[in-house]
């Protein structure tokens, strides 16, 4: 009962998110987090309500190798961008806790100053069992902080498994952190990953680790050239910069605003958005298909016992997933 007396009716949401009530946004972001069916089907119609205020903002997506200080990176990068009147939404995606689903890393906690800037909003959630370590609803909060009028969106992601694929199908610039100095440069990091990086920022270079950054900037420079050229025609850059000393953060956020300008002047900008909107529709379908399967009586009566079939070979994986599929249609 409490649950139910603590929604807001759509509109109540809508004015709030609208007008900017931060308390609002939180509760709206909530509620689309939500696996309740009653919070689910509001927060739809929630959306649906927003989306004509929505796609006005900056989405920036940001990776890197465990270690890069992703964390320190968005609170430096983000005072300056704040400092020049804009609106800062940062949609930190923390790894889950396996005993609790809670995101365990705190990221908010880590933005201290960033944090009590009134330009500045940032959200942490827990990953879950999502792919890739972006949460479930990542592209939801996004445009409830875009209809609350933040001009940048920062989407800080756990940097493991899928999750650069899943977040660069979701925003404008893809930014990949590295460190320098941590032996050879082009290890522990997936050609894929670079492939998909708009720009590279090299942090932490700063004291005695400038000329390891440097190194490293001509050797991402040359791996780069390796790679085919972009669809749009645009050259990813190699910079480097460190949180520590305030310096490089200026030449990481132009590069990001050259970006932008290059996709609105070479007219691709809104057609790279409505591909990303029509591959969110196919990856909804997708996940409700796959949460019906796993909810369906049949299914669910049978998956045990085939699973033990297939782990003891009795049946083959192929004729267990079509076993399972003919009792789900």
């Amino acid at each position: 009962m409490s649950k139910r007396k603590n929604r807001l009716t759509v509109e109540e949401y809508v004015q709030g998110i609208l007008s900017g009530d931060m308390v609002i946004l939180s509760r709206a972001i909530t509620l689309v987090e939500s696996s309740l069916v009653e919070d689910n089907l509001l927060a739809q119609q929630v959306i649906e309500q927003i989306l004509p205020n929505t796609g006005n903002s900056i989405r920036v997506g940001i990776t890197g190798v465990p270690g890069v200080g992703k964390s320190t990176f968005i609170e430096a990068i983000g005072q300056q961008i704040t400092s020049q009147n804009k609106k800062l939404a940062v949609l930190a995606i923390d790894p889950s806790s396996q005993r609790t689903g809670g995101s365990i890393m705190g990221d908010k906690t880590r933005m201290d100053v960033l944090s009590n800037d009134q330009m500045a909003y940032i959200r942490p959630s827990a990953s879950g069992d999502t792919l890739g370590g972006v949460a479930n609803k990542t592209r939801e909060a996004m445009l409830l902080c875009e209809a609350a009028g933040f001009e940048v969106i920062f989407i800080e992601t756990v940097g493991v498994g899928q999750s650069e694929v899943a977040v660069n199908g979701m925003v404008d610039f893809f930014l990949l952190l590295m460190l320098a100095g941590a032996g050879d440069e082009l290890q522990g990091i997936k050609k894929g990953i670079m492939e998909m990086a708009d720009g590279i920022a090299i942090t932490k270079a700063d004291k005695d680790n400038i000329n390891a950054a440097k190194s490293a900037k001509v050797a991402y420079q040359n791996a780069l050239h390796l790679f085919p050229a972009t669809t749009t025609g645009w050259i990813p850059k190699i910079l480097t910069c460190s949180a520590v000393d305030q310096t490089g953060l200026d030449n990481v956020w132009k590069m990001i605003t050259d970006h932008h300008n290059f996709h609105q002047e070479k007219g691709v900008f809104t057609s790279l958005r409505k591909k990303q909107n029509i591959e969110w529709m196919h990856q909804i379908i997708e996940e409700q298909l796959k949460r019906s399967f796993y909810g369906n009586d049949k299914v669910r009566t049978k998956i045990d016992q085939i699973s033990k079939d297939v782990e003891n070979m009795t049946v083959s994986p192929a004729n267990a997933a079509d076993d399972l599929l003919n009792d789900f249609r």
